[in-house]
Parts: structure tokens; C-alpha cells; sequence
């Protein structure tokens, strides 16, 4: 019997048995788009953490005072290296010799030391507290992640400009500050040289800002940050950096070290392995619905073949065999799993995207959306789509195995008499 002939048997064969077909299709619809929507947001939610550590510098590693055991990314900002936040103690441990020692370690491609502190800027009329950062303008542009919204980083030929944060031109001036605009900060005039898209710091160099911010002091850093040559080899950095330093600072337990080395690989890892567990947990759940589902298909194929044993009594009797009968109704389960693949593919897609508009972002298939709130997003890809489809077949083909298989060994003359 040719293969098409055996679809259109098992085709009609779900056709006349609608009700209870599509009960059993809406059992794979739901447990396909609940697999498909965990995928979709896990996948979602790994492109997001890699575009926002992308952000941070992922190729950067941050050394500031204070030992901390949770090492994160550090305290860097959209604006660049923000050090709002701060750190586990106030010492000012980092000098400008463990920038020196630094410069030694190899991998390492730019080496920036920055201080930090708070300061009143005034422009025109109106004066504000901000955060003040001081930067070696000679490497700040090679290693700053801000993006520029209009006029330029810092040159090493600057003395009194400075380039300011975004947050600080939009919402702490309301009517802004114009590029090149004169300002005064702490009693000195600037130069605003540059405005970033984003952030809430002024940078400025780093001998101008010793003699502006309060106990500065003539060495020392808040923070030292280092750019990598070879990502790939940045946990082994991380610890050539340790331990060189620990031997600078005369420190012999790692536990009593006064320095947090970090950097956003780390980060990654940890929550990779979070989101990992956390989508196997949950596919695990999703799981039970596509067995629901497989045993419903198991039921419903036992039912046709019940239903149809005359009629393969009489395919028999004129020359159909065992295997034409068992690939009709392999087909006809194989049919219920791709309507119901196709079915949760679209639910999945739909209420990953309602999950996605909850978070503030949008979701394309094929595609990336804007990212919002972590977690939050969510990409259906088409490999993610074409294997729902298939392990929707592959699941229907197996439940309805065994009732083909009875059905090909159906003796003719049993199966007319059958009533």
C-alpha cells in the first residue's frame, strides 16, 4: 500500500473521531507550550545577561578595597566605572605601587586607577551633589564602557574639562547642560568636553581631582581596573592578580586579604549554572504534561483501533498487511503529535511574548528583544521551534506504537466478526 494512501486513511480516521482526538491534542498543546515558553524564556534570559555584561566590560577585571566574598562585577555603571556603591571599607589600600606590579602580570592590556568622592556642581543657578571620578585620561577611553551621547572622552592633553554622566544632564538639570558648556565644581570652572548616554558621574582627570575631593591623598586609589588581552584566560588572571597582590600588601591567608578582585565572567558562570538548574527544574514540571499527553494518545489509539476493527478485517481480507496497517495508525498518532506540536508552539510563542510585554520588552521569533527586567525576556528560535515539532511526533509515534502494533496482528476473520 503506497505511503500516501496509508495518510489519507489515518487522516480520516482522526477526522471522524474529532472530539476525541482533539481532547487528546490539547493534552501535547499544553505540555508542548509549556516546554516551548521555559526554553524560549531561559534562552531569552542568557542573551540578556550576555548584552548587559556586555555592558559592564566583560573583558575587564576590578580591584578595590575591601575583601568581600560575593565578587560580582564590581561597581561598574553604565556610564562607565561608577563607584557609587560602596565598598567593604573605606581604607584606601591601592597605590600607585600595585598599578606598577600590575603592569608586570601578563594578559593585561590597560591598566586604569581611579579615585572617587562627592562634590557640588553648579551651572548657572542651580547646584547639585555628584558623584566626582578621577581618571587616567590617558587609558579611560580604551577601557570605559559608557558610550558617548555627544562630544569626546578625556585626552591626556586635558587639565580642566571634564565629560559628564547622562542621568545628570537630564535629570538633575532639568533644561540640561550644552556641550562645552562652563560649569563649576567645588569652586573650580570646567569645561564639559563630553556627555555620556547614560550615568550619574562627572569624570575628570585624575591630578585635577586629587585636589578636589577630601582626603584623595597623593597615591592611593579607590579602585584599579584592568583590561584583558585574552578573555579566555581571565579566571587565571584573576588569580595571577590575587596572589601578586596578596604578596604586595604582605597578606598570607586568602581570608584575611583587603582587596576584592572581580570581574563579570565570574558573574556569568554562577548565574548560568542558576538559570541551568533552574530551567531543567522547571522542564521537568513541563515534562508531566507531555506525558499526560502521551497517555492520552495511547488511549485514544487503543479506542480507533477498537473502533476500526471490522474495517481492518476487511483491509486484510483484500490484501493489506501487517505493516500497511501498522503504519495507518502509526500515522494517525504521528498526526495527533504534530497538531498538537503545532498548537503548543504557537501557545508557547504567545504567552512567552505575554510574559515578555509583562516585563517591558518585546520578543521576536528568530530574534532578540529589547531587554528589559532580567529574567524577564524571552527567544524562540527556530531550532527551539522545529525540535518542539519533532518531539511532538516522536512522542505521539511512541504512545500509539503498541495499539498499531495490536492492530497489525488482528486476525481477518475475528476482526469481521467482531461487533
Amino acid at each position: 500500500m503506497r505511503i500516501i494512501k496509508s495518510f489519507k486513511l489515518s487522516l480520516n480516521i482522526l477526522l471522524h473521531s474529532r472530539l476525541r482526538s482533539w481532547l487528546t491534542i490539547i493534552g501535547i498543546i499544553i505540555g508542548i507550550a509549556a516546554v516551548v515558553s521555559i526554553i524560549s524564556i531561559s534562552e531569552g534570559a542568557q542573551q540578556q545577561l550576555e548584552s548587559r555584561l556586555g555592558t559592564f566590560g566583560a573583558d575587564i577585571i576590578t580591584i578595590s578595597p575591601g575583601f568581600s566574598r560575593a565578587q560580582g562585577p564590581g561597581s561598574f555603571g553604565r556610564g562607565g566605572f561608577d563607584r557609587e556603591s560602596s565598598t567593604a571599607t573605606n581604607t584606601k589600600n591601592l597605590t600607585s605601587k600595585d598599578v606598577l606590579m600590575l603592569k608586570n602580570i601578563p594578559n593585561i592590556k590597560y591598566i586604569l586607577g581611579q579615585i572617587s568622592g562627592r562634590g557640588d556642581l553648579t551651572y548657572m543657578t542651580k547646584t547639585a551633589t555628584i558623584n566626582i571620578v578621577g581618571v587616567d585620561t590617558s587609558v579611560w577611553k580604551d577601557l570605559t564602557t559608557g558610550q558617548l551621547a555627544s562630544g569626546r572622552f578625556l585626552t591626556s592633553g586635558d587639565s580642566y574639562s571634564v565629560v559628564l554622566g547622562g542621568n545628570i544632564v537630564s535629570s538633575t538639570f532639568e533644561n540640561g547642560i550644552p556641550l562645552n558648556s562652563k560649569i563649576t565644581i567645588e569652586g573650580k570652572s570646567f569645561k564639559a568636553v563630553g556627555i555620556l548616554a547614560e550615568g550619574r558621574s562627572v569624570y575628570m582627570p585624575l591630578d585635577i581631582a586629587r585636589t578636589i575631593i577630601e582626603d584623595a591623598g597623593v597615591d592611593k586609589f579607590d579602585s584599579i581596573s584592568v583590561k584583558l588581552e585574552d578573555i579566555s584566560l581571565s579566571n587565571k588572571t584573576v588569580n595571577t592578580i590575587t596572589s601578586k597582590l596578596m604578596l604586595s600588601h604582605g597578606i598570607i591567608d586568602a581570608n584575611k586579604r583587603d582587596f576584592t578582585v572581580s570581574s563579570p565572567t565570574s558573574m556569568q558562570e554562577t548565574v548560568q549554572q542558576t538559570m541551568n538548574t533552574m530551567t531543567i527544574f522547571l522542564g521537568a514540571i513541563a515534562a508531566i504534561s507531555l506525558i499526560v499527553g502521551a497517555v492520552g494518545i495511547a488511549n485514544t489509539m487503543f479506542t480507533s483501533v477498537l473502533e476500526k476493527t471490522r474495517e481492518i478485517g476487511i483491509m486484510k481480507a483484500i490484501g493489506a498487511k501487517d505493516r500497511d496497517i501498522m503504519i495507518i495508525f502509526l500515522l494517525n498518532s504521528a498526526l495527533i503529535g504534530l497538531i498538537g506540536g503545532l498548537g503548543g508552539v504557537f501557545l508557547g510563542f504567545f504567552a512567552s511574548t505575554t510574559i515578555s510585554s509583562l516585563g517591558g520588552i518585546q520578543t521576536g521569533v528568530g530574534g532578540r528583544g529589547f531587554l528589559g527586567g532580567f529574567g524577564s525576556s524571552s527567544y524562540v528560535s527556530p531550532q527551539l521551534i522545529i525540535g518542539a515539532l519533532l518531539f511532538s511526533v516522536l512522542i505521539g509515534m511512541i504512545a500509539g506504537a503498541i495499539p498499531a502494533y495490536r492492530a497489525s496482528k488482528l486476525n481477518p476473520v475475528d476482526a469481521l466478526r467482531y461487533e
